[in-house]
């Protein structure tokens, strides 16, 4: 567990490993973002895509799942926000996703003094290092000394 004391920035990690499927994706788009290129093959094969492709929303969803899944996770209390999103490539049925992180920013909570904010960078990135989203996100995090 890393505490805001142990956070450099410009410190980077690659992690994860994520399997997309045909069907997690018709399932997510479904629920949340039912257009047709997200849930049916036909449709998506005369979309701009030309195939079934998973809504950028879920593919946020999966550098979720894999950020919980870091080896050495930051102490957070919460997520405060998340900025510039870039969906940069489509994801599809097959694709194996991993993430790279880069810590950008870090300061002390002004109203408490038992925690601060850090600034991740992150890539969602498919099997060939083509990068899938990009994004900001801040988070809470814990410091040693209230531990």
């Amino acid at each position: 567990m890393r505490y805001y004391e142990d956070v450099e920035v410009g410190s980077m990690a690659t992690f994860g490993g994520y399997d997309v499927t045909a069907a997690e994706i018709k399932e997510f788009a479904e629920k949340y973002d039912p257009q047709p290129f997200h849930t049916d093959e036909e449709a998506a094969a005369d979309s701009v895509f030309g195939e079934l492709v998973a809504s950028g929303w879920h593919t946020m969803a999966m550098c979720m799942r894999l950020l919980t899944e870091d080896p050495d996770p930051l102490a957070a209390l919460a997520g405060v926000g998340a900025d510039n999103i870039r969906w940069r490539e489509p994801v599809a049925p097959g694709d194996r996703l991993h993430l790279h992180t880069e810590i950008i920013d870090k300061r002390p909570a002004s109203e408490h003094d038992d925690r601060g904010y850090v600034t991740t960078h992150f890539e969602g990135l498919n099997q060939e290092d083509d990068v899938v989203v990009s994004y900001e996100a801040t988070a809470l995090v814990k410091r040693r000394c209230y531990e």
